[in-house]
């Protein structure tokens, strides 16, 4: 193995979320107590119904079980899409380069998503997908 190290630039640095130190602290913190860590970074989203257990584990032989924060429930889209909405309508959510070089990049805002997503959900339920329903879709590597 090769002892070559490449820094990242000094742009790069100057807009990361996290220098070094920072993420050296975060891991000792999450090493050192996990449940308490990952409690913290478990606030950073939208809860319908917060959790109040961390984590859940079973390593017995052939019951091997993990579960996070099982008695919350939280809903994606909602964190991933529409608590954007309000301030960040417009900015891309989604940068999306296709395999083909001439093809042009897409940038889909915050905006853009949440209307396709709707679009789908709507389609979905036109089909008869419920609540506790499991839905499989296979796709290439598209925004949609």
């Amino acid at each position: 193995m090769s002892d070559k190290t490449y820094p990242p630039s000094s742009a790069l640095v100057a807009h990361a979320h996290a220098d070094g130190a920072t993420y050296d602290a975060m891991y000792a913190a999450s090493i050192a107590d996990p449940e308490a860590f990952w409690a913290e970074h478990g606030k950073r989203i939208d809860w319908i119904k917060p959790f109040t257990k961390v984590k859940s584990t079973s390593f017995a032989p052939g019951e091997i079980d993990i579960k996070w924060f099982e008695d919350g429930t939280l809903n994606v889209s909602a964190n991933c899409i529409d608590r954007h909405l309000e301030t960040r309508a417009d900015q891309t959510a989604i940068i999306f380069e296709p395999d083909d070089p001439n093809e042009a990049a897409q940038h889909i805002t915050y905006k853009q998503l949440h209307t396709r997503v709707c679009r789908f959900a709507n389609i979905l339920e036109e089909l008869g997908v419920r609540k506790g329903d499991r839905v499989v879709i296979y796709l290439p590597m598209i925004p949609e």
